[in-house]
């Protein structure tokens, strides 16, 4: 499904994982990563791999990740 996405198209999309988690909304694709930022003073970013993408329905990113892998995982410094 990943390979089927137009990269350009979802920049400023939200990303949501699994159980409509939210990511953020997505700031860049790099060739491996999708790069996410949430939160208004407390901004949170996540560097997630393409790889871990389930879709894209037009307005939302699906990744095969919760909020938890995400926070642990992929959330990188500001």
């Amino acid at each position: 499904m990943a390979s089927s996405i137009e990269w350009r198209d979802v920049i400023k999309k939200e990303a949501r994982g699994l159980n409509d988690a939210d990511l953020g909304e997505v700031q860049e694709v790099t060739q491996d990563n999708v790069i996410t930022k949430s939160g208004v003073f407390d901004k949170e970013i996540y560097c997630i791999p393409k790889s871990l993408v389930q879709g894209y329905d037009g307005h939302n990113l699906l990744f095969r990740v919760t909020k938890e892998e995400a926070e642990n995982k992929y959330k990188t410094k500001d």
